[in-house]
């Protein structure tokens, strides 16, 4: 593609328009800019609404993966790239999952997660190359993530993907992307011209934020990972975890404090463990197995234990 070319495209993509009414947005009040950009920001929940259906979808195909054992992978450049590094780097603490079940690729790899790396957005090559190191079966998911749906290595990821067996999601910001069309579950949030001509970090960065919070959080409620609105298999790793299992232990059980410590200590500090050793009244192994057998989730285990 030439740098006209480029260009043309470029120029079609409602997250790259100007905006005229905005052109002397550097002459305003600091407290006029920071109304606009909250203005701005408040239709973006409103955007992500319209793709709630494709969302549910995506999210219950991904679980019925990872219930197999498959991984979740994001995979994008810059922006996209960094917010899919984050949320997989968040789900090991807040749903203790080994930090090999949800990736994050950036193009350009660990260093671009600080500083630019010229090009790697552009290799579809590339991308290939870091799926190819993960070894992909028909249970993962690959996620690509590009606010203008034509990332080369977003698409490149997704059609990889996708021609290896695995399920495929594409998420973007604009409507008709390569992206989405390249993948099983499209996934287009239309948050329209940035404040900033083409800074797709501010609207479009907040939406593919708020969606991939879906993905992973409604994905692991769905795998048991929670028990109704607590994060009962947090990972307690340091003073505050450890202070947050022993308050979710209570509001799950109603337990006093000191069986509460007997039941953390018995189990290892597993805090799903612990809250049905409190309601079962079973001990720490016994909990283990039941857990084991109803595939990690409290509610069966609890029904198995009442039988």
């Amino acid at each position: 593609m030439t740098s006209h070319d480029l260009r043309d495209q470029l120029a079609s993509l409602t997250t790259e328009a100007f905006r005229p009414e905005l052109a002397e947005i550097d002459r305003l009040p600091t407290l006029d800019i920071a109304r606009l950009m909250n203005g701005e920001d408040a239709g973006v929940p409103a955007a992500v609404a319209t793709q709630l259906p494709r969302i549910a979808a995506a999210v219950d195909a991904v679980a019925a993966r990872m219930s197999r054992g498959g991984r979740l992978v994001y995979a994008g450049a810059g922006t996209a790239g960094r917010l899919g590094v984050l949320d997989a780097s968040e789900c090991p603490p807040t749903f203790n999952t080994d930090p090999e079940r949800v990736v994050g690729l950036i193009a350009g790899g660990p260093a671009a997660m600080v500083t630019s790396v010229e090009g790697a957005e552009d290799s579809e090559e590339l991308a290939r190359r870091d799926l190819d190191a993960l070894k992909l079966t028909p249970d993962d998911t690959v996620v690509g993530v590009s606010a203008s749906g034509r990332t080369p290595y977003a698409v490149g990821a997704v059609e990889h993907a996708r021609a290896l067996g695995a399920l495929t999601i594409g998420l973007a910001c604009n409507e008709g992307s390569a992206l989405a069309a390249a993948a099983e579950h499209g996934i287009e949030v239309v948050t329209g011209p940035e404040l900033i001509t083409g800074s797709t970090r501010l609207k479009a960065g907040t939406a593919q934020k708020l969606v991939l919070n879906m993905l992973s959080t409604i994905t692991m409620i769905r795998l048991g990972k929670t028990y109704g609105n607590l994060m009962v298999d947090v990972r307690a790793s340091n003073d505050k975890l450890r202070a947050r299992s022993h308050r979710i232990v209570s509001l799950a059980t109603g337990a006093s404090d000191t069986d509460i410590e007997k039941a953390l200590i018995q189990t290892g500090g597993e805090v799903k463990h612990a809250i049905l050793a409190l309601l079962a009244g079973v001990d720490g192994p016994t909990a283990g197995r039941l857990l084991q057998e109803s595939g990690g989730h409290l509610r069966t285990a609890l029904t198995h234990a009442a039988r």
